[in-house]
């Protein structure tokens, strides 16, 4: 089998389950990681013979992909602002509007008086999953002090082996974040990021087969009768734990922008929401003056 062969048969396969276009991507992706060639490299190379061991690989790669595994997953890797993490079922895959949201949380963060007289920020990340926030802010902004948290002992060794492998320093808690005797331990932070939880766990069934089968309900899902609970406990931490001249800002589920507007503002907090590259609004960023 040829690198040509395998690839327009791994698309027809998969092409049954995803679009010929994104069918297209995970095939591309799938003999990146197999040949180890980039596409210019696979079409040059494009009649050189796999090996019985690439073919095995390729064979079990397929199966599982069959499966609606991600393909992150199936590969153990993911892209998150220009960096290769490693990802497995204990975490999410890192999505680009996450990558949105730290961005937007650099913008403001330099913006910030405090930030311009050159003092090093303390940041936080709430829920870090693979770690791709912290990781990311700290690789842009080396003198800042970030910290991540996360109630799930797998996550954290993932997070913990991608800040290795990105040779970044994060400083790595457990615990559970709704937990106010836990979290109380946390010390005082300029800035306060976080992808929480948002989906209701009714909504479970209009949600794609390989995101509820492989990617941890712990990092999706919310009780149905309290949605905004991960927001209620930032909105309670930001106002003990915020610095004086901070924000706190969230990714958010589209359809809670209201609820989230009038949550934080009944605090006290002045609130903007900005929309992600789809148009839907999803990143909220709160401030108040404590």
């Amino acid at each position: 089998m040829t690198i040509q062969q395998g690839t327009k048969a791994l698309i027809k396969e998969l092409s049954s389950i995803y679009d010929e276009r994104e069918a297209s991507a995970i095939a591309a992706w799938v003999f990146e990681y197999i040949t180890g060639w980039r596409k210019i490299d696979r079409v040059i190379n494009k009649d050189s013979a796999l090996s019985q061991e690439k073919i095995h690989q390729l064979n079990h790669f397929t199966n599982e992909l069959m499966a609606h595994k991600p393909v992150q997953y199936v590969l153990n890797e993911s892209w998150f602002d220009g960096m290769k993490l490693y990802v497995d079922e204990n975490v999410l895959i890192p999505r680009p509007e996450t990558e949105e949201l730290m961005n937007w949380f650099l913008y403001e963060a330099d913006r910030l008086k405090v930030a311009s007289d050159g003092k090093r920020m303390r940041v936080l990340d709430v829920g870090t999953g693979s770690g791709c926030i912290p990781i990311a802010i700290k690789k842009k902004r080396p003198s800042w002090e970030v910290y991540a948290c996360d109630v799930s002992e797998g996550a954290l060794r993932v997070a913990k082996r991608n800040a290795t492998e990105q040779k970044v320093d994060i400083k790595f808690h457990q615990l559970n974040f709704l937990q106010e005797s836990e979290r109380s331990s946390l010390p005082t932070f300029d800035l306060i990021i976080s992808n929480p939880p948002y989906i209701a766990v009714a909504e479970k069934e209009s949600i794609d087969k390989h995101v509820v089968e492989y990617e941890p309900h712990l990092a999706l899902f919310v009780p149905d009768d309290d949605s905004l609970v991960f927001y209620k406990h930032l909105a309670d931490f930001g106002e003990s734990h915020l610095a004086h001249g901070g924000f706190m800002m969230m990714e958010m589920h589209y359809a809670q922008a209201n609820l989230l507007k009038n949550l934080f503002s009944q605090i006290g907090y002045e609130v903007e929401v900005r929309k992600d590259m789809h148009g839907n609004d999803r990143m909220i960023k709160v401030s108040g003056e404590w």
